[in-house]
C-alpha cells in the first residue's frame, strides 16, 4: 500500500486525506490562494522593512523619499546618537533583568495557582476562580496603588515594584488552568498509584506535558515586562535602574534640541533627523524580542489555540 501511495501524483492527494485527481480549477485556486497569502504577508513585513531602511538613511533621503526599502546613502548617525552616551546598554541590561526575572516570577505563580484550580476534587474550586475572574473586571486604580506600593510597602526605586503587582495575570493563569484541564486525568491517577505525590506529578508529568502554552504564556509575560513603560515611569527614579523604554523615551524627547549638540562630530552623512532616531530607537527597542520568537514560535499557535478551548 506504502509503494502505490509512493507512486501517486502529489497533486492528487487533497488536504482531505482522499486520492483524487485535482481538477485545474482546484489548481487555480490553490494558486490564487498562494498569491493572496504572500501578498498580506509582504504588506505586514513591509512597514518593518522600512523602519529599518529608515534608521539608516539621511535627513535629505528621508524628507524626499517617502517611502523607500533601500537608503540611497547609508547613514550610521541616528545609531551614533542612541549610543554614544552608553545609556542603551544600561537600559537594555536592565530590561533583560526585569524581563528575566518577571517572566521566571509569573509563570511560578500562574502555573502554581493554574494546577490546582484545574483539579475537579478541589474543594471550593469554583469560589477560587470567580475570584480570579472578578481581578480581570475590577481594580483598584492607579491612586491606590501607587500608595500601596510607594508607601506601605516601600517598593520604590526597586524591581519588585514591577515584579509583584503583576506577578500572575487572570487571563494567562486561565489559559494554562485550561490546558491543564485537558490532560487526561489517568495520568495523574497513575501516578498516584506508582507513589507519586501532587508535587512530583506536577513537576514531572503536568509541565513536561504543557510545553506548548507555557512557551506562549511566558512569551506573553516577557513581552508585556520588556516594553513596560508606565509603570517604571512612576516607580523607578534611579538613571541606573532605567529599563530601555524609559531610555528611549527620553532620547526621542531630546531630538528636538540635537541641532544645538555641536559636541558630536556626525561625519559626512550629516546630523540625523529626528525621524531617523525615532526609527533607530524602534529597531533597538524590537530586535532582542524578535530573536526571542524563533525559540517559541513552533509552539504559539498550538499552545493558545488548544489551551483556550480545553476545558
Amino acid at each position: 500500500m506504502s509503494g502505490i501511495l509512493h507512486k501517486q501524483d502529489p497533486n492528487a492527494i487533497r488536504a482531505t486525506g482522499t486520492l483524487e485527481k485535482r481538477t485545474p480549477g482546484d489548481q487555480a485556486v490553490q494558486i490564487i490562494l498562494y498569491i493572496l497569502i504572500a501578498l498580506i504577508a509582504l504588506l505586514c513585513v513591509l512597514p518593518f522593512i522600512y523602519v529599518i531602511a529608515g534608521s539608516f538613511a539621511t535627513e535629505q533621503e528621508l524628507t524626499e523619499r517617502p517611502f523607500f526599502l533601500i537608503p540611497h546613502e547609508f547613514s550610521l548617525n541616528a545609531y551614533s546618537y542612541i549610543l554614544k552616551d552608553g545609556s542603551v546598554f544600561r537600559g537594555l541590561r536592565n530590561s533583560l533583568l526585569v524581563t528575566v526575572v518577571g517572566t521566571m516570577i509569573n509563570m511560578f505563580v500562574s502555573c502554581t495557582l493554574a494546577y490546582p484550580l484545574s483539579r475537579g476534587y478541589l474543594k471550593g474550586r469554583n469560589g477560587f476562580i470567580n475570584m480570579v475572574i472578578v481581578t480581570m473586571l475590577f481594580s483598584g486604580g492607579m491612586v491606590p496603588s501607587y500608595i500601596l506600593i510607594m508607601n506601605i510597602l516601600n517598593l520604590g526605586n526597586t524591581y519588585w515594584a514591577l515584579w509583584l503587582p503583576g506577578a500572575m495575570s487572570a487571563f494567562n493563569m486561565i489559559i494554562i488552568k485550561n490546558y491543564f484541564q485537558g490532560l487526561p486525568n489517568e495520568l495523574e491517577e497513575a501516578a498516584i498509584i506508582d507513589g507519586s505525590n501532587d508535587l512530583i506529578t506536577f513537576v514531572r508529568i503536568i509541565l513536561p506535558l504543557s510545553t506548548p502554552v507555557l512557551a506562549s504564556v511566558a512569551l506573553f509575560y516577557a513581552v508585556g515586562h520588556w516594553n513596560a513603560y508606565f509603570n517604571a515611569m512612576m516607580y523607578i527614579n534611579d538613571p541606573d535602574m532605567e529599563l530601555m523604554t524609559i531610555v528611549l523615551r527620553r532620547m526621542v524627547f531630546l531630538t528636538n534640541k540635537i541641532t544645538q549638540d555641536s559636541t558630536f562630530d556626525w561625519g559626512a552623512a550629516g546630523m540625523p533627523p529626528a525621524k531617523s532616531i525615532k526609527m533607530a530607537t524602534t529597531v533597538v527597542a524590537t530586535v532582542p524580542m524578535l530573536c526571542i520568537y524563533p525559540f517559541v514560535q513552533k509552539y504559539f499557535t498550538q499552545g493558545i489555540m488548544v489551551g483556550s478551548v480545553k476545558g
